[in-house]
């Protein structure tokens, strides 16, 4: 029933925005140790932060490949930082499209991306992370299908954050003025959606592994971890 919803709400949807492919854009890091969850390293080591990394990235990504399947459609880019597009498509499968995210702030690199997203036939889209365990098709669906025009839906982070952004249409001033990677990054974006004359649609709040006390999210995980 929840498969025939979303197709029906989507044939819904592709009557206002038939010329358009909707895509996810997932950031994430080459698992380079020493270089990623460069916070949990105290705990961790380098070299199992690096692989609680790449296992965080991996089922993020297998989270989206189940939303394709549920979206007609539906395009996936991986937008990354370190390593290059064969090495990631070795890591992480040949089947996604690998792009860099290039340079600047985080909020330049959300920018480029999906105003190249959009500038490639793109729309609706949504850019993710890969540090939310509890992030599935189920969630990635519910903010596909709540993605209209004139609203901006975004995905909270316990920590204050958010976890997903989603847009019709391209809005750079979403990314202007944040402060990146303190509690206050949610607050504002919603405060830069009003200002851009959007409505705000929130998703439910999850949680991002980023510090040591953040762990017990993960401890399935973990434990493959520790059988390697």
């Amino acid at each position: 029933m929840q498969r025939h919803r979303a197709y029906l709400c989507w044939d819904a949807l592709a009557a206002n925005l038939s010329d358009s492919v909707p895509t996810l854009i997932v950031f994430t890091r080459w698992p380079e140790p020493g270089r990623t969850k460069t916070r949990l390293i105290g705990t961790l080591g380098a070299e199992r932060a690096a692989l609680l990394q790449a296992a965080l990235t991996a089922r993020t990504l297998d989270a989206a490949r189940e939303a394709a399947a549920r979206i007609p459609g539906l395009r996936i880019q991986v937008r990354f930082d370190g390593g290059e597009p064969a090495r990631m498509a070795g890591r992480f499968g040949d089947d996604l499209t690998y792009l860099p995210q290039g340079q600047g702030d985080l909020g330049a690199r959300l920018a480029t991306a999906l105003g190249s997203a959009f500038a490639g036939g793109g729309g609706p889209v949504a850019v993710i992370g890969s540090d939310c365990p509890g992030l599935d098709s189920d969630f990635l669906v519910d903010a596909f299908e709540a993605m209209l025009p004139g609203r901006a839906v975004l995905g909270p982070a316990l920590d204050g954050g958010y976890t997903l952004l989603g847009l019709v249409a391209p809005h750079p001033a979403l990314f202007e003025g944040v402060p990146w990677g303190t509690a206050g990054v949610l607050a504002q974006t919603r405060n830069r959606a009003e200002e851009a004359g959007l409505a705000v649609h929130l998703l439910c709040p999850l949680a991002d592994v980023d510090r040591p006390e953040d762990l017990s999210l993960v401890d399935d995980l973990l434990s493959e971890l520790d059988g390697l």
